[in-house]
């Protein structure tokens, strides 16, 4: 194994990981299982937080439900890799280093680049100031205690995407006595076939959750949204789900973002402006036959195992392979015994068959708890974890064919 490419510290390979999340996690998880301690390469894992967030559930725990208590150490178990709790400040990809909490710096040979997004409120006057949204833990307890606060009233629901949809049920569902408004400018479920689709609206109106469709928010006010064409819709509570964008730290340390502040991969996942980092989960844009991928948990997972598997090939003095990834659903909670599975083609177009009710939301939390059975076998054998749809033909980039 060559443990040290040029500018390499001591013999000794420093990789270090940025975000926790479902990405990152895989990409350190993976990593250390196949390099097996070895005394040339070392990973480092870096997170704000200890407590795994779950950003999967994050609607619920906007609703004042209780999650498990995931410790990102105990996730990590006994392999090897060092965890550090701190908030990445700034990246220097001359000196190929980062700091943390503004007083700590930590240094790489390898990189990857996993710090995730957050919802877009920089777009709209008054959203990034008034509304709650659900990037992290924190934003959604702080969300829980807003509503707990709130006997009755108004929540108002920006974004008719699936996280949109989700919030919208679960807060319906949990306090009927609520009015609940769901903005957008596409009905909800449009990307699934007319069968899912009507299923996913009937459920919403079975909760009473009030739809408007086609319209878009032109600032958040004190009490109220104001939309594009002046009228105003009564808010006591809004909440932000619409658009997203990356950390600005990959742009201040001059590496190439797209228009979402999403570091802009090769084929490898790795930066195209600096290869010895990688990018992965959210963080990244990563192109594919049918465009770029959109940040899902299906998908994240995969991009972290990939990029350690690039990162483990390049140690051995190997080319990494192209990354190549297709959808294969969509599920979607509607409350926590109701939920609508559509699946997908590879490129995320909806197929004939769906599911829809309990079985349906027995599904989705099958889905949502596979991350932690996936990080156990991965642990005792790495490879148990570097399977996922390849696209066929719907993921194979042209230029790469010639």
């Amino acid at each position: 194994m060559s443990a040290q490419h040029e500018g390499g510290r001591a013999g000794i390979h420093h990789v270090l990981i940025l975000g926790a999340g479902y990405a990152g996690l895989s990409a350190a998880v993976q990593l250390a299982a196949r390099v097996k301690r070895s005394e040339d390469v070392r990973i480092t894992l870096v997170s704000a937080q200890e407590r795994f967030t779950e950003r999967l559930r994050l609607h619920m725990t906007a609703t004042g439900q209780q999650l498990a208590d995931l410790r990102i150490p105990d996730l990590l178990g006994n392999t090897g890799v060092q965890f550090v709790q701190g908030w990445v400040t700034a990246v220097d990809a001359g000196a190929r280093t980062v700091r943390v909490d503004d007083d700590r710096d930590l240094p790489y040979d390898t990189l990857v680049y996993g710090l995730g997004s957050v919802a877009d409120t920089t777009a709209v006057p008054g959203a990034e100031a008034r509304a709650y949204c659900l990037n992290s833990a924190q934003d959604a307890e702080a969300m829980a205690d807003r509503l707990r606060g709130l006997g009755s009233g108004t929540v108002v629901v920006c974004g008719s995407g699936l996280t949109g949809v989700e919030s919208a049920a679960e807060i319906a569902e949990q306090r009927p006595e609520l009015n609940v408004v769901l903005l957008g400018r596409q009905e909800p479920g449009a990307a699934m076939n007319a069968k899912a689709r009507a299923y996913l609206q009937a459920a919403l109106d079975r909760l009473g959750v009030q739809v408007r469709s086609d319209v878009e928010v032109a600032r958040v006010l004190p009490g109220a949204v104001e939309l594009v064409g002046g009228e105003s819709v009564a808010a006591d509570v809004v909440a932000w789900t619409s658009g997203t964008r990356g950390s600005p730290l990959a742009a201040a340390a001059g590496l190439a973002v797209d228009e979402h502040d999403r570091v802009v991969t090769d084929t490898a996942l790795r930066s195209v402006s600096h290869p010895e980092v990688h990018a992965v989960g959210d963080a990244a844009s990563i192109r594919q036959g049918y465009g770029v991928m959109h940040g899902t948990c299906q998908g994240g997972m995969p991009t972290g195992v990939h990029a350690a598997l690039s990162i483990f090939r390049t140690l051995h003095g190997k080319q990494p392979k192209s990354f190549r990834f297709g959808y294969y659903h969509t599920p979607v909670s509607l409350g926590r015994h109701d939920a609508v599975v559509q699946f997908t083609r590879p490129d995320d177009s909806p197929r004939r068959i769906h599911l829809t009710g309990r079985f349906a939301a027995r599904y989705k939390e099958t889905v949502t708890a596979s991350p932690w059975p996936t990080f156990g076998r991965m642990k005792k054998m790495p490879a148990s974890g570097a399977f996922w749809p390849r696209g066929g033909r719907f993921t194979r980039i042209v230029r790469e064919a010639r």
